[in-house]
């Protein structure tokens, strides 16, 4: 019998499942991704070591949600590109229209040290209570965050909440 510190992890399943709950509703599926060199991305995209991505059915062609591996093409800025993310460096899914979705926690070795402005001393990094929401620890919304749409259009920002600098907030 196989334990908890033995069995793979919940991650991609939970990526398909939400990929999936957006496509069944009409909402465009996004992930966040922390960029490192294993990491295959329009480098020109990437800020502040992150990217946003729609992984949308109308973004991509063959796409494949692996346990390992996101891939699929897409195009950016007219041009055709391959995509590779391992399912480990994705830091969130979640769908554009209402920012509902999951994150993901990085391990320590992966993750780079946040700066001050980062840290919002009750929630940590990167995240801050929202409330009057449903008592769901996994539901989170994204804001602020570049996008990046692979149909050629240019980068364009997500719904704001008025800040400069992209945060997770988690909705309680």
């Amino acid at each position: 019998m196989m334990n908890a510190l033995e069995s793979t992890s919940t991650r991609p399943y939970l990526i398909r499942a939400l990929y999936d709950w957006c496509t069944d509703n009409g909402f465009t599926p996004y992930v966040a991704v922390l960029v490192d060199d294993t990491v295959q991305v329009p480098r020109e995209y990437v800020k502040n070591g992150e990217i946003v991505l729609n992984i949308s059915f109308d973004a991509t062609s063959s796409l494949k949600l692996g346990n390992e591996f996101i891939e699929f093409k897409a195009r950016f800025a007219g041009t055709a590109r391959e995509i590779m993310v391992p399912v480990a460096r994705v830091l969130a899914i979640y769908a554009r229209e209402n920012g509902q979705g999951m994150a993901f926690p990085v391990s320590a070795a992966e993750e780079a040290p946040p700066s001050p402005a980062d840290v919002d001393a009750a929630a940590g990094p990167m995240l801050s209570a929202v409330p009057d929401r449903p008592a769901d620890d996994n539901v989170v919304s994204l804001s602020g965050e570049p996008t990046v749409e692979p149909d050629g259009d240019p980068p364009r920002p997500a719904p704001s909440s008025g800040g400069a600098r992209p945060s997770l907030k988690r909705i309680k």
